[in-house]
């Protein structure tokens, strides 16, 4: 059995269908594991959302994965470059959004841990998993007054409550800058080097020994590190849809086939 950690497929079903067959992955026998946002600005968000409820696979929340959800409960408005009709106007829609909302924030294995964006600094991964089942409560059953909930720019010990929910959720599926003692900056979303003063890639500052994979972030792109591997490569824009076996850490990359609308 193979597992697989595939990056932003963003309504890319025709790529991510010629990955998983490159891949060679069977379903029942191996594996794979959607690092967030699985839907948007690609053409077939509610095809993505299918295939992977159909055939199984794990999956982390991400950030245009909550706005679905939002917008799902009249909670946000559509945005310019939002291609979610086809989820919201589907036959399927409750299946589609109830599968997707009982997806988890983080998603552990032996040295591995997958996040759609980041962690802070003075989170282990136990502390990181804890949190993320805290806050996946709330999302399941008070979403509306969590999204309606300020969130605070720094990490506290003495956050609690849907204040502490907030701040988690937004972490693992916005970040990625912050500083040393957690202070986060989630409006930037340009190249490291572009970073805001003080502020620096998050896995510059994580400390625990387990490897995060993670996306969000195609100004980034591919980065692969002892302890952070990013995946992705802007697919949604014409780069390409990566994946990295668990197993030995190899890579393979499928050109993309989809565009943004």
């Amino acid at each position: 059995m193979a597992t697989w950690v595939v990056g932003d497929v963003q309504g890319c079903y025709r790529t991510l269908d010629k990955l998983a067959r490159r891949l060679g992955w069977a379903s029942g026998r191996d594996r794979i594991v959607f690092c967030g946002d699985l839907v948007n600005r690609g053409p077939r968000s509610a095809d993505v959302l299918r295939w992977a409820r159909e055939y199984g696979a794990e999956a982390v929340l991400g950030n245009h994965d909550m706005h679905l959800l939002a917008r799902a409960e009249g909670l946000a408005p559509a945005k310019r470059r939002d291609t979610l009709d086809d989820v919201l106007g589907a036959k399927d829609r409750d299946e589609l959004l109830g599968w997707l909302r009982a997806r988890p924030l983080l998603w552990r294995a032996g040295a591995f841990a997958v996040v759609h964006a980041g962690l802070l600094p003075q989170w282990s991964a136990d502390d990181a998993e804890a949190l993320a089942r805290e806050t996946e409560v709330a999302v399941r059953g008070r979403f509306a007054e969590l999204w309606a909930t300020p969130t605070a720019d720094a990490w506290d010990e003495g956050l609690r409550g849907l204040a502490r929910a907030r701040l988690v959720l937004a972490v693992m599926t916005r970040l990625r800058v912050c500083d040393a003692d957690g202070r986060i900056d989630l409006s930037f979303d340009g190249a490291p080097a572009d970073a805001p003063k003080k502020l620096r890639p998050w896995f510059e500052h994580y400390r625990a020994p387990e490897t995060v994979v993670f996306g969000h972030w195609s100004a980034l792109g591919l980065y692969v590190g002892d302890r952070a591997i990013c995946l992705d490569t802007g697919c949604v824009w014409g780069g390409t849809l990566s994946a990295v076996c668990l197993d030995d850490r190899s890579l393979v990359q499928e050109p993309c086939v989809d565009r943004a609308m």
